[in-house]
């Protein structure tokens, strides 16, 4: 189908220490990917630079055949992005911090009011749309950060441990939408939750120490059980 993502060389160095290595990764449009490695491995990095929140040290970047560093407010309308951060506004409304991020990016408000009442829906918040975000428990907004990131409908769903706070229902719930969404968007998912993620996931990239260490087709393994060994083998005897 085609790399919608495509990274040669990629480099980010933080004060001298190398929290990506030249790394090379293309990610095809429709792909679900599986992103895995301890903590400091450069995950988190690299889907920031993907967000065109971090600049990169050296090597390039194409988003949907376009170049970071001179397209980043197009890539950005391309992307939804879901973190352990809510970015939601405390004091307006679940339906309005909805409204406002759909208007950032285009919507009419007829478009919104259809796409607010859906989602809604599925993250079950429709009893709680008027309610201050202030308000809401911490896996609530979590839920409501994950109907932000997919008001308008992004072609690039880039997520980094979006189970955080999420109770098990709605951890089932996010897990369902991933599904539906993934049909037609391209996912990367950091998480440690590997069980969740991955009978959902097209192919898994381990991150170690800012490099690739292992990048693989999931159909080439047999069960969550298999790959939980592949990333015991590459991360023993390291600190």
């Amino acid at each position: 189908m085609g790399s919608i993502i495509s990274a040669k060389g990629l480099t980010k160095r933080f004060a001298g220490h190398v929290a990506l290595d030249s790394i090379d990764l293309d990610i095809e449009k429709g792909e679900f990917v599986l992103i895995l490695g301890p903590n400091g491995a450069g995950k988190t990095t690299l889907l920031k630079i993907l967000e065109t929140l971090v600049r990169p040290s050296s090597g390039s970047v194409e988003i949907g055949g376009l170049e970071l560093g001179k397209a980043a407010l197009q890539i950005r309308k391309m992307i939804g992005a879901i973190s352990h951060e809510s970015y939601l506004y405390n004091d307006l409304t679940a339906e309005e911090n909805l409204r406002f991020f759909g208007k950032m990016y285009g919507l009419s408000d007829d478009e919104l009011t259809i796409k607010i009442e859906v989602l809604l829906e599925q993250i079950h918040l429709e009893h709680r749309y008027m309610d201050r975000v202030s308000t809401l428990s911490r896996g609530m907004k979590q839920r409501l950060s994950i109907a932000r990131s997919l008001i308008h409908d992004p072609e690039i769903i880039l997520m980094d441990e979006p189970y955080t706070g999420l109770d098990l229902q709605s951890a089932c719930d996010l897990d369902k939408i991933l599904l539906e969404n993934s049909r037609r968007a391209t996912v990367l998912m950091v998480t440690h939750e590997m069980h969740r993620a991955f009978n959902m996931c097209d192919r898994i990239v381990i991150l170690c120490s800012g490099e690739i260490a292992s990048d693989i087709r999931r159909k080439d393994i047999g069960s969550v059980e298999e790959l939980q060994g592949l990333y015991t083998k590459i991360f023993e005897g390291r600190a």
